[in-house]
């Protein structure tokens, strides 16, 4: 490496650093998409909380869990709290999935300066055809006990 300049030593990152920074990157997207995930099943129950208590009476009672306390409030005091709540997570989940779409065009980038290809463990050798159709017949066959 004599030969190559100072600063094109610093780009060059041996196996393992290689390996742990693609690590690194792939942890992040997996964390950012459970996070979306996580706050898209938050949306989907303050959907269904606007739905059922949309059509109720203003003045009626209604309970609301506030920080692990259950507080009772009335749906016209509880509805636009839970509509506002619901707007938040729009927005949060779009900041979410504008940031996971930066992070795997960083990783795309990542594995093509670095010509990454993942193996997918899925791949088998080629079964005999012979094989194939002896699993193939005893699939799905439930037999039950000799009399």
């Amino acid at each position: 490496m004599a030969d190559v300049p100072a600063d094109e030593q610093l780009e060059l990152m041996n196996e393992q650093a290689v390996a742990g920074k693609w690590s690194h990157l792939r942890s992040e997207l997996n964390q950012l998409h459970s996070k979306i995930t996580e706050m898209e099943m938050e949306l989907s129950e303050h959907t269904l909380v606007i739905g059922a208590i949309q059509s109720l009476d203003p003045s009626r009672k209604c309970f609301r869990m506030i920080g692990g306390v259950l507080v009772e409030r009335t749906v016209a005091e509880v509805l636009p709290a839970v509509t506002r709540n619901k707007e938040g997570l729009l927005e949060v989940i779009t900041r979410l999935n504008e940031a996971q779409e930066k992070k795997r065009k960083e990783l795309a980038e990542f594995e093509a300066n670095y010509k990454i290809k993942i193996r997918r463990g899925g791949e088998q050798e080629k079964v005999p055809e012979q094989e194939k159709k002896r699993e193939g017949a005893a699939q799905g066959v439930l037999v039950g006990p000799a009399k």
